[in-house]
């Protein structure tokens, strides 16, 4: 309603400036109709002007698209058109969701099934009379809730700290003018300028165009740019094959263009993927249905005791009120209130962790979720590779052979001579200096700032120059003539002369090998002119396409003193190589049963050669393209995508689909990227990780965690710090339930038999401040084992509550509740209950509790293993507790609050001695595990291998059609 009121207002304001402008002096009526008439007309026409789809423009000529959006291409719109047609169509952006106030998002911290628990114990509390629990649970839950919230708006603010850019603006032809505008303002027909560094403001279709190269990296996933044309195109294909539209988002890296505006804001290609994103869900993280799960079994061991207290009470005769009240006060006192105050510190600290290391988790459950994670799907362009194209490897036209090290246009690496690997510097190797001299000098890029200006091959080039020491070599060369690069005839050359020197001119040549050959008769050897061979021209092609299926690109270069008479220099293989520690990286996940799979856009080959550089499935390559991908049905596509490594020449939905296709068979999907073509599958992956330097502002958005540095290889210490987190909450767990456990079980039997109570009130206070507070906190602090990268993921479906870790807690709970009844059944004189007693029996289930926190610290680790002093808060809180209870024996105004007497030194050894069986049972029972399980754990191992490797090497021949 306020849009529509809004646009008529502006609607109405647009006809009297219209109308006062154009308004003649001593109109009359008639007149005045007339012009009204005409106004009407105009809007009419300009409400007809609607976008155009890429595919429909690529086929129209120049006439057709100025009538079809109603546009002089010489003066371009006018401002009143422009008004109308932003009426219809909006600003050129993207309508987000408003985001949520503060107060929303504080709230929303309290739908954990686990805190409303809480609550519903607290509320319980107070009907009961109970006021201390209930403040004490209040006051547990604020703490879990401002903490979690406090650290999720602290990632929130760095993120946007991130994405703070400077609004992207364009050179706009208005009303004959040439206008400098904010990319927003742009509407349908606008007539746009382009030039060399210009991102795209919008989906243009190319109306002129001089050499003009786009990088459609962030769309395509292609690592070149694309040659783009103003002609008109028959069929339209796929958007990577319009060569006569250029998307909006895209990066202009060579010539100038112009272009009318034929799509904006959603109905851009960049407002389609907006739109798909918008419309995922991010799924529910495995430690959020963990606890969910814990808080449903939480809530029937809780009801679970009400009804065993009211039947025991009901047989005995009792009054059913009363027991029903006794059954809720241990059902209450049963709910973990310091669990969600240890998960929550746990992935605060999991969090701070990670910020070290240069990653934003934007909510706190996520770092727990790569501890599960058995898939990561990454984009290749920007993510495995750092999207900077380089020399990797040089072919002289005598044979020799060289490598070259470094990454991008920074000019840090060497050129190593093969075998000798000696480090080649300007001419100390006559043909190979040669070699980099022309491709120094038939170039126009230019590197600032470790950035190339211009096309990234000829930045390449330059780069490699610079490692050579011969970045300056072209500043003794006069160029007199350049022929440019031209997708018809492959080449590119110069025409130069050296400075101050009257020789003749040279001509240096670089290009696609079969065309740079036609031109030479003589090849390099050494720095002399040797006749060309057709052996010679069969050797180098045969050189030249072996680079090319290694996934290089190849320049052959010639230089000489005419056109048809040059010199042979050699070949250059270029790619976009990995990044650094990738390699390392993937090999330390395959090995630890986590499954990487590439998904770009990019071409096969090229993604062969990344995948087998950077030791995918340990070279064992299955290859699929979107076009397969598409021809599979939904259940058969679940069980393909397993066995598939490699995934080329995909869009954005065939992304989604890959996901979509692994959850259902099960898998938890890491999906890492940068570029628009991935925001949807990083949305819609369990947990998306997108790039903070390279990444998109889109991709950004939609990812859960952002490596700031665009550094592959931390999304390990993630994972690390994932499968730590939740063995540290399984300890916490089972340390918290088994004292429980024993606490109610004492209070219950005391109860049921008519036993005088072992412990009085301030007594199971002090306990329960064990049992919650800084002893039961630091195992949530537990050092990640470093062992814990080599665990294969946790299962999705297991619980906190294992079988296992049941059995242990009723082990420890059985231990500490016998010994206690012991002390208890020891120091009770027939006279009736003393103040020994009491202590005696508090004093020997604290230190139960203590050395039950010892044992807790590791699951499956002896204590001599995990080493005494590597947690330094757990040993601070158990010496502070130790001291604690200390002082409650021997402190006077203790004495009378806990009704405590001093005791002995035989004494506190006894308890200490009868105490450490809990612990001393446990490690038993570990040491136990490891003998037996030993042999079935390797075998458990090799199967997960074997089921690993199998997974790699079953034959997709038959299903996929591309065997490599």
């Amino acid at each position: 309603m306020v849009e529509g009121g809004f646009a008529k207002l502006f609607q109405k304001r647009s006809f009297c400036r219209f109308a006062q402008k154009y308004k003649p002096l001593g109109s009359s009526e008639p007149e005045e109709e007339t012009h009204e008439v005409c106004e009407l007309k105009i809007i009419e026409q300009e409400k007809e002007v609607t976008v155009l789809p890429p595919k429909d423009a690529c086929k129209c000529h120049k006439e057709d698209l100025a009538k079809a959006l109603n546009v002089d291409l010489q003066t371009g719109l006018s401002e009143f058109s422009v008004l109308q047609r932003r009426l219809k169509h909006g600003w050129n952006e993207f309508s987000v969701e408003n985001a949520e106030p503060i107060w929303k998002k504080y709230l929303d911290q309290f739908k954990n099934p686990l805190i409303l628990l809480l609550l519903a114990s607290a509320l319980v509390s107070v009907i009961t009379k109970e006021y201390e629990d209930a403040v004490s649970i209040a006051v547990a839950v604020l703490i879990v809730v401002t903490v979690a919230f406090i650290q999720e708006y602290r990632s929130e603010k760095s993120l946007e700290e991130l994405n703070k850019l400077v609004p992207p603006e364009c050179n706009c032809l208005r009303e004959g003018k040439l206008q400098h505008l904010l990319a927003r303002e742009v509407v349908p027909g606008d007539i746009i300028y382009l030039s060399v560094g210009d991102r795209v403001p919008a989906d243009l279709r190319l109306i002129e165009v001089t050499d003009l190269l786009v990088d459609e990296s962030s769309f395509t996933g292609e690592a070149e740019p694309c040659n783009k044309t103003d002609s008109v195109l028959l069929e339209a294909g796929d958007i990577t094959t319009l060569s006569n539209v250029v998307f909006m988002g895209t990066l202009v890296r060579y010539g100038k263009g112009k272009g009318v505006v034929i799509g904006t804001g959603e109905n851009s290609q960049f407002g389609e993927v907006f739109k798909m994103m918008q419309a995922e869900e991010t799924p529910k993280t495995p430690l959020q249905k963990s606890m969910d799960r814990l808080g449903k079994q939480l809530t029937l061991f809780s009801f679970g005791i009400i009804g065993l207290i009211m039947l025991f009470g009901w047989l005995q005769g009792k009054h059913l009120l009363s027991m029903f009240t006794i059954g809720v006060s241990l059902a209450v006192a049963a709910i973990p209130e310091g669990l969600p105050i240890v998960v929550t510190v746990t992935l605060v600290l999991g969090v701070l962790r990670m910020a070290k290391k240069r990653v934003i988790v934007k909510k706190l459950p996520i770092v727990e979720t790569l501890g599960c994670c058995n898939v990561i799907c990454s984009d290749k362009t920007g993510t495995l590779t750092a999207n900077e194209m380089t020399v990797t490897r040089l072919v002289t036209s005598d044979g020799l052979q060289a490598e070259v090290s470094g990454v991008g246009y920074n000019g840090e690496g060497n050129v190593y001579l093969l075998p000798s690997k000696e480090i080649l510097k300007e001419f100390s190797n006559i043909s190979v200096g040669k070699l980099v001299e022309a491709g120094c000098v038939v170039n126009n890029a230019i590197i600032r700032k470790n950035s190339v200006m211009g096309q990234p091959t000829e930045g390449a080039l330059i780069a490699l120059a610079m490692k050579m020491e011969l970045a300056d070599i072209k500043d003794i060369y006069i160029r007199k003539k350049e022929i440019p690069f031209s997708s018809e005839q492959k080449w590119m050359a110069v025409k130069c002369t050296l400075k101050n020197q009257d020789q003749e001119d040279i001509y240096f040549m670089k290009g696609a090998f079969e065309e740079v050959i036609q031109y030479c008769t003589l090849y390099n050897s050494g720095g002399i002119s040797l006749s060309l061979t057709p052996q010679q021209k069969a050797c180098y092609q045969q050189e030249e396409k072996r680079m090319g299926s290694s996934g290089l690109r190849v320049l052959a270069l010639a230089s000489g003193p005419e056109l048809g008479k040059l010199t042979f220099l050699g070949l250059v293989g270029i790619i976009d190589p990995p990044r650094a520690g990738v390699r390392e990286a993937v090999q330390v996940l395959f090995e630890s049963g986590v499954s990487v799979k590439m998904v770009t856009g990019d071409a096969l080959e090229t993604a062969v050669a990344i995948g087998q550089n950077i030791g995918l499935c340990n070279g064992k390559l299955k290859a699929m393209s979107g076009e397969e991908l598409d021809q599979l049905a939904e259940a058969e596509l679940s069980s393909t995508v397993k066995n598939v490594s490699i995934f080329f020449r995909t869009s954005p939905k065939h992304k989604l689909k890959i996901i979509k296709a692994l959850q259902r068979a099960g898998a938890v999907v890491s999906m890492t990227g940068d570029g628009v073509n991935d925001a949807v599958a990083l949305k819609s992956a369990d947990i998306g990780i997108a790039m903070g330097q390279a990444g998109t502002d889109v991709s950004k958005e939609a990812a859960n965690m952002i490596l700031v540095d665009d550094d592959f290889s931390t999304v390990m210490n993630a994972i690390e710090e994932g499968k730590g987190i939740f063995y540290n909450i399984k300890n916490f767990v089972r340390f918290q339930l088994s004292t429980s456990i024993s606490a109610l079980s004492l209070i219950t039997l005391s109860t049921v038999l008519n036993l005088p109570n072992p412990l009085n009130a301030m007594q199971i206070l002090w306990i329960n401040i064990i049992m919650d507070g800084p002893p039961a906190q630091s195992l949530g602090v537990e050092p990640v084992d470093r062992d814990t990268i080599k665990q294969p993921p946790r299962c999705v479906t297991d619980t906190i509550l294992s079988k296992s870790l049941i059995l242990k807690i009723f082990m420890s709970a059985i231990i500490i509740i016998s010994g206690t009844l012991f002390v208890f059944w020891k120091e009770n004189p027939k006279s009736g209950i003393t103040p020994r007693t009491t202590t005696m029996t508090f004093t020997c289930f604290v230190f139960f509790d203590l050395f039950n926190a010892l044992t807790c610290r590791s699951q499956t680790k002896l204590i001599i293993e995990i080493g005494f002093f590597r947690n330094r808060m757990f040993l601070y809180s158990v010496l502070g507790s130790f001291l604690g209870q200390l002082a409650v024996i021997y402190i006077p105004p203790l004495q009378r609050i806990f009704q405590t007497e001093n005791l002995g030194v035989l004494d506190l050894l006894f308890l200490t001695g009868l105490a450490s069986s809990v612990f001393i049972v446990s490690e038993f029972v570990k040491l136990c595990e490891k003998r037996c399980c030993r042999p079935k754990h390797i075998k458990g191992c090799q199967l997960h291998k074997g089921r690993q490797h199998k997974l790699m090497q079953t034959s997709s021949k038959d299903i996929l059609g591309t065997e490599l």
